[in-house]
């Protein structure tokens, strides 16, 4: 079965059939994991609700707790523009409470909530805050305002990104709400903005910030063929960026198009061998200079699927953390997740 993608720089179809020709043996398949970064939707050519997730969470590895994404699924059809994204976070906490439940598993599906805000309606954003946090419950914990803009073409998303987002002014009145509320800011952005970034976490200190998908390096478009450059450039700015101590990273969000990887075109889907050889440089390197107390794997499933499977993904983090200590290992695959969103792991699960 092919699930065909919403046209974007990010997604790739699924191929189920081409992902079932490579199997694996799960590695330490006690080990407690919170997967910090997964989307349910359900779109016109591709479902990923809580049957299609349940059927990833179940193939081995120890899920113990996620943390969903915003992703523009489920916003109200109707009422005021900027209070729409609330019916995500409706629809999520329903997820969650079915989860809840104990019916589908012992994972605690969606435990952690983050919706989204436009910041630009500046201080209007506190009501839409509100709104999330009756909505979501005890299960929300903060907004992602995706920033991920580049004046190719072909690395527009198929949603509106404002150019310079960060340095807005509005934006950042909006973006002044979120620390007195105690909720946390997810950045979406791609490795040129990351010093934009930088800027902002040491203009709100006191705001806990999670830049994803380790920063997005590119490697499409005008910036094909210059993984060396590339590379320099983000390693740099993640170093900087990692001064700021509110600030945490995600480890993961590497099997997008965007990254220029192309797993999708060989005729075998990757081994966990393959992903963590190509990952390394950049897993390392987030690693080093975050400290595993503010690193976190994640699985930005289902956008990820189109270029490897749920449990070779997790193999794949597992043996990039091979060397790590058993406490730093708790952190990267649990405890620093649990840590930034405020989940309580000792609920079960």
């Amino acid at each position: 079965m092919t699930v065909a993608p919403t046209s974007s720089p990010t997604f790739l179809p699924v191929r189920q059939d081409w992902l079932d020709r490579h199997q694996e043996e799960i590695l330490e398949p006690s080990l407690p994991i919170v997967d910090p970064h997964h989307h349910l939707w359900d779109r016109p050519d591709w479902r990923y609700l809580l049957d299609e997730l349940l059927a990833d969470l179940n193939t081995g590895h120890s899920i113990v707790a996620t943390v969903f994404l915003q992703c523009r699924a489920m916003h109200r059809a109707h009422g005021p523009e900027e209070m729409r994204p609330v019916g995500e976070t409706e629809f999520v906490n329903g997820v969650a409470a079915m989860s809840a439940s104990g019916i589908y598993g012992n994972a605690r599906v969606c435990d952690g909530i983050v919706g989204h805000v436009d910041l630009r309606i500046g201080a209007r954003a506190k009501a839409v805050l509100e709104a999330h946090v009756r909505a979501g419950g005890d299960r929300f914990r903060g907004i992602r305002h995706s920033a991920s803009w580049d004046p190719d073409p072909a690395l527009r998303p198929p949603y509106e990104v404002q150019p310079g987002l960060m340095e807005d002014a509005k934006f950042r009145e909006g973006f002044a709400t979120l620390a007195p509320m105690g909720m946390s800011y997810d950045a979406w952005l791609y490795h040129p903005q990351i010093d934009a970034l930088t800027v902002l976490a040491q203009a709100f200190p006191d705001t806990r910030i999670v830049l994803n998908h380790c920063g997005g390096p590119l490697g499409i478009g005008t910036y094909a063929g210059k993984r060396e450059e590339v590379f320099a450039k983000w390693s740099a700015s993640i170093r900087a960026l990692a001064k700021c101590p509110n600030v945490y990273v995600k480890l993961g969000g590497l099997g997008m198009r965007l990254n220029g990887f192309g797993f999708e075109t060989k005729p075998q889907p990757p081994s966990s061998d393959q992903l963590a050889a190509a990952w390394r440089p950049y897993v390392d390197t987030c690693i080093d200079a975050f400290g595993a107390s503010r690193a976190m794997f994640e699985s930005n499933f289902p956008v990820d699927k189109g270029s490897y499977s749920y449990p070779v993904f997790w193999n794949a983090c597992k043996k990039l953390a091979a060397g790590a200590s058993v406490e730093e290992k708790a952190n990267l695959f649990s405890r620093t997740a649990a840590r930034f969103y405020r989940l309580d792991l000792s609920k079960g699960g």
